[in-house]
């Protein structure tokens, strides 16, 4: 296919194959209780190591079609796509399995799913109207945070740690999934507000 004729796509489509193999990970091993861990632990392990590539390369694919000038509709779509498959697939895999439920509330899922539903169509009407609505720097950086606590809540089963590791890693984890919800909001909180101005601008 055309559309995979370059790097960048091609990579899109490789991060996207391996979020579903991740959840293919999940549904396998979701269901075990935290005693029971140890018999697939290296399983997930190579689960958070798939989680890391797969978050990881989230930049690569954007780099090389912006320095290679093959940024494209495909592009465009399923970057933010695959990156928003990744993250909220995980987190709501997390919020079910015994092992990682009690640091991912169901609530906090919630109000995650329900910002990206918003600010998804707030941008869908801003540029059904012609007007540009990129993601600004708090997007960027509620980003990285919820890689970091969907990734450190892989972390903490991937390997046995000694019980004063684990409490330090489990403290970590709770941190980084306040911190993402608090990102999360804040984020649609811009969002809400520039969107409120653009709208105010154009009515006017």
């Amino acid at each position: 296919m055309a559309v995979f004729s370059h790097w960048p796509n091609r990579i899109t489509a490789m991060r996207f194959v391996g979020a579903l193999a991740l959840f293919a990970i999940f549904a396998i091993v979701g269901d075990r209780t935290p005693a029971e861990i140890e018999d697939v632990r290296t399983v997930i392990c190579f689960a958070f190591w798939l989680f890391v590539v797969t978050a990881a390369t989230d930049f690569l694919d954007g780099y090389l079609a912006r320095r290679d000038k093959l940024v494209s509709a495909f592009g465009r779509i399923a970057d933010p796509f695959t990156d928003k498959v990744l993250i909220l697939g995980t987190m709501i895999f997390a919020a079910v399995m015994p092992w990682t439920q009690p640091w991912m509330p169901a609530w906090v899922v919630v109000v995650i799913l329900a910002r990206e539903f918003l600010v998804t169509g707030i941008r869908g009407y801003a540029e059904s109207q012609g007007q540009e609505f990129p993601a600004d720097n708090f997007g960027k950086v509620k980003m990285v945070v919820q890689s970091m606590a969907v990734g450190g809540l892989i972390w903490m089963e991937a390997y046995d740690w000694p019980d004063g590791w684990f409490r330090f890693w489990s403290v970590v984890v709770h941190v980084l999934v306040w911190a993402t919800l608090i990102a999360t909001v804040g984020s649609g909180v811009t969002y809400v507000t520039k969107a409120s101005k653009l709208f105010t601008e154009e009515g006017a």
